[in-house]
């Protein structure tokens, strides 16, 4: 009787103990530049890399250990199991939603039209990551206004994007973070011979 008294005192002080556990919502930026990396290389037509990544399974229910009468450590597996459902609380970047998905597939095939103008650097990107016009001459003057407005539409696209993420994940607040790492992984992705302007505003081949 007193060692089953003990193993649901020690489980008592364990579920104390979660319940005292604060799991912090904090912007997962690691996780959303691997997003950022994922989606913008769909974009651009790359292979995109893999993250990896797997949920690990929690450990077996604690009671189990009680009921064996594993007694020897048992505050370290109680604890062994709390750890994990704690991470398993932070927060990852969903970019898989109808919407997502279709503004991806819109920017894609708008991409391959604009693929030229990137090569020829007509086109480039700003340091917020978004498209401009770098050398008008560049581009045949029957095809500027076209030009013109896919790079509107393109823009256009890329705010909406950053807002449906940060939507997506339950998180606006996050919208300004999502746009600043976009920004960095748009210029980051980009294919070497492309145009980007640097933080002084200066245009500089990748």
């Amino acid at each position: 009787m007193k060692t089953h008294s003990s193993s649901f005192s020690l489980l008592a002080s364990y579920l104390l103990l979660s319940a005292c556990v604060t799991v912090n919502v904090y912007f997962p930026a690691s996780a959303a530049e691997d997003a950022a990396d994922r989606f913008i290389q769909d974009v651009y037509g790359k292979s995109g890399k893999s993250s990896g990544d797997s949920e690990q399974p929690l450990p077996g229910d604690p009671a189990s250990y009680i009921d064996s009468g594993k007694q020897a450590g048992i505050v370290a597996v109680l604890l062994d199991f709390l750890v994990p459902v704690a991470h398993a609380q932070e927060p990852d970047i969903t970019i898989a939603t109808p919407a997502i998905n279709k503004l991806k597939d819109t920017m894609r095939q708008r991409h391959e039209q604009l693929r030229q103008y990137y090569e020829s650097g007509a086109v480039g990107l700003d340091s917020n990551g978004y498209t401009q016009i770098r050398d008008e001459s560049l581009i045949p003057l029957k095809e500027r206004n076209t030009i013109k407005r896919m790079l509107v539409d393109e823009n256009r696209d890329r705010d909406a994007l950053y807002k449906e993420v940060a939507r997506a994940n339950n998180h606006p607040e996050w919208e300004a973070n999502i746009r600043k790492i976009f920004a960095k992984r748009w210029i980051g992705n980009m294919e070497a011979g492309w145009w980007f302007q640097n933080e002084q505003g200066q245009w500089q081949q990748k």
